[in-house]
């Protein structure tokens, strides 16, 4: 779990991170934002992760991810 509140954008942003869902595959991807409820992840973005702030991110529950270490 990722506690959004403890986030700071000047060491978040871009990030990785990997969502694990209560089914199904898990997911990887890099941090382009948040707010008070959701951490907003791009997943896809073409391999082009030097770019990922161009891509949509996908609202993500902050439970159901962990930082990639």
């Amino acid at each position: 779990m990722i506690e959004i509140r403890k986030l700071d954008e000047a060491n978040d942003v871009g990030r990785w991170v990997v969502y694990r869902p209560d089914h199904g595959v898990p997911q990887v991807g890099k941090i382009k934002s948040w707010n008070d409820l959701w951490i907003f992840v791009v997943y896809k973005c073409a391999d082009e992760w030097e770019r990922f702030y161009d891509y949509t991110a996908e609202a993500t529950d902050p439970e159901k991810l962990q930082f990639v270490e």
